[in-house]
């Protein structure tokens, strides 16, 4: 069951990792699109997002709940429960700040090619997609730093 987890886990792992990068760089290319072109890239990135990144994300953390259930060390280590709490920040953030972005953008960039532009609206959408990219891009890394290194933390007062 533990190699399971972990192979799970690690799975799960590149798959974000693999959907933030494609979207990042999806995201990057969008300019001097036509507007038709721009709505197919968009309806990608959003493609992207539901069928790789969520699924990934929920992969990796149920995978991780599951070995921290399972795994009697992980109970009283610091680090795995910070892992914990980072994964579902995760999952929420990407849900709002990457995967909902994608989608209003998709949105309004088909209100554009149906002549309803609304170009102070997708300038914002776009600036919040790319800062919950950074986000949670940021926050995948320091999960696997955690993962990796798995530091000892203590509260101040205990002994060691």
């Amino acid at each position: 069951m533990k190699r399971l987890l972990k192979f799970l886990h690690e799975l799960g792992g590149i798959g974000v990792m693999g959907a933030l990068a494609a979207h990042f760089v999806l995201v990057l290319q969008t300019n001097g699109l036509s507007p038709p072109d721009t709505v197919a890239l968009r309806r990608g990135i959003e493609a992207v997002s539901q069928w790789v990144l969520m699924p990934s994300l929920v992969i990796v953390l149920v995978s991780g709940l599951l070995a921290m259930a399972f795994h009697p060390p992980f109970h009283s280590a610091a680090w795995a429960w910070i892992k914990a709490l980072l994964g579902v920040a995760m999952l929420e953030g990407s849900l709002g700040a990457v995967q909902g972005t994608a989608r209003r953008a998709a949105e309004l960039a088909g209100r554009a090619v149906a002549g309803d532009p609304d170009p102070v609206g997708l300038a914002d959408t776009l600036r919040h997609e790319r800062g919950g990219l950074w986000v949670i891009m940021t926050l995948s890394v320091v999960n696997v730093a955690l993962a990796i290194w798995r530091p000892r933390l203590k509260r101040k007062g205990t002994a060691d």
